[in-house]
């Protein structure tokens, strides 16, 4: 694996790409191994990977492509299964670049790449309340608004002013809450589209009871929650409550899932509706076990589960599933 950094180096890139990535400044690299990347290190490679370095390199790229490259975007990769046969096309990840977090009077302007724990711990400095639910939330905040990621009794549609975003066609264009359609663990965001900051609201609080708030979220995940273990988050999204009066890891553990095993997955002994990276899993393992507890819920239940985590990338060629 080589990382592409000057145009000379583009000629390990298929012939159709090399005009694509001409005199673009961010990292290009072919065949990457993401893996490393992804909260549960399992998965495949992305066939070309890129890094952008700010708007401007990401549109000049996404205004080049036109449509003609599949393109997948990764974020802090917490919330996500990358399959074991990798993922084709052009993957993009914002970086550094995409990452600033401003103050303008009530509110914080947010890059997409920033991660949800910092967007919270920076509101803190700023004596900013509102934000301290993120801090129990893994991963960025592109994500969060894709997803309407919440948790402690808030969610990012209670926060939210605005979202900027780029469409497939490099135009870039604002948002507005309504606009976006946020619902639970849903939006109204085109599957093309890439986000690239965010306007979040809050009201002036104290230092001290902002921060005691994070630390008691931080807490209460660290007592229920298998955070340090190589698992993707919240693995299924909570049944609507005019289907279901329990939540997701109830029905899992009433369908006897707790602990349930298939190759190095496993659901988690400690909140079932984790899944978790053993040492030896393969994206195949953690799928297959995944689809086993919604199929398990559902003949004991009658109620079908929908998957909070997503999946990206193809299978492997040749992919079997351990026992």
């Amino acid at each position: 694996m080589s990382t592409l950094r000057t145009p000379s180096d583009l000629t390990d890139l298929p012939d159709a790409l090399r005009s694509i990535f001409t005199g673009i400044r961010g990292k290009v690299t072919p065949d990457y191994p993401l893996a490393s990347r992804t909260w549960f290190r399992v998965g495949g490679n992305a066939e070309i990977y890129f890094q952008p370095v700010d708007t401007d390199d990401l549109r000049q790229v996404i205004q080049r492509l036109n449509g003609t490259w599949p393109v997948t975007l990764l974020g802090a990769c917490s919330n996500i299964i990358v399959r074991d046969g990798g993922i084709p096309g052009i993957t993009i990840r914002l970086g550094r670049g995409f990452s600033q977090i401003t103050r303008e009077d009530n509110s914080l302007i947010v890059g997409a790449a920033a991660l949800d724990v910092t967007v919270a711990e920076t509101a803190a400095l700023e004596n900013f309340a509102g934000l301290e639910f993120l801090s129990g939330i893994p991963g960025s905040i592109g994500g969060a608004v894709r997803m309407n990621a919440g948790a402690y009794g808030a969610e990012l549609s209670d926060v939210i002013g605005w979202a900027e975003i780029m469409t497939s066609s490099g135009e870039i264009c604002r948002l507005g809450v309504n606009d976006l359609g946020l619902s639970y663990r849903t939006s109204r965001l085109p599957a093309d589209a890439i986000v690239l900051r965010v306007c979040l609201h809050g009201t002036p609080g104290q230092k001290e009871h902002i921060s005691a708030r994070i630390a008691e979220i931080k807490a209460s995940r660290e007592n229920s929650q298998p955070v340090r273990a190589r698992t993707g988050g919240s693995t299924f999204r909570n049944p609507p409550a005019e289907i279901s009066s329990l939540k997701a890891w109830q029905l899992i553990d009433a369908a006897g899932c707790r602990g349930l095993q298939i190759g190095g997955a496993q659901v988690s002994e400690k909140h079932c509706n984790f899944l978790i990276n053993t040492g030896s899993a393969t994206a195949t393992d953690l799928e297959t076990l995944g689809e086993t507890v919604k199929s398990r819920v559902y003949q004991q239940s009658g109620i079908e589960l929908h998957w909070e985590i997503r999946r990206y990338g193809v299978p492997s060629p040749v992919s079997e599933v351990r026992s």
